[in-house]
């Protein structure tokens, strides 16, 4: 049974925890506002001219990327309006892995992009690690 001390600890490493998520969201705020906006300007003026998003990242990055692209053809919360043209690179095993075997994991996302991208489309890769 936990004494009340372990207690206290877990709790106040949870609260550290949250008070760190909300410094590293205002910090976010000033300094990467604009960039975020010129992310967002850029991905409709791409919608606008019948483009799409396509979406990559490795690990975890693969699921964020797969997740993101998910709302954006299902709708995130309005499932009424119409789906915005998006495909996550990370979905078809098959090819990923047949390509790294064959040639290389380098260039796994441009041969995809060089066989259905456009254009105009808009690449959105995603590094949770930095990499």
């Amino acid at each position: 049974m936990q004494s009340i001390l372990e207690i206290r600890a877990m709790r106040d490493l949870i609260k550290s925890d949250i008070e760190e998520s909300i410094k590293v969201k205002k910090d976010l705020i000033d300094s990467s506002l604009g960039d975020i906006e010129n992310a967002a300007r850029l991905i409709i003026k791409c919608l606008l001219k019948k483009g799409k998003v396509l979406w990559c990242g490795n690990g975890g990055s693969a699921a964020d990327a797969q997740h993101l692209s998910t709302e954006f053809m299902g709708g995130m919360t309005d499932h009424n309006r119409k789906p915005i043209p998006s495909i996550a690179l990370t979905t078809d095993t098959s090819f990923i892995t047949a390509w790294s075997n064959d040639t290389d994991f380098e260039s796994v996302f441009s041969r995809q992009i060089q066989g259905l991208g456009l254009e105009g489309d808009v690449l959105v890769a995603i590094s949770t690690s930095g990499n």
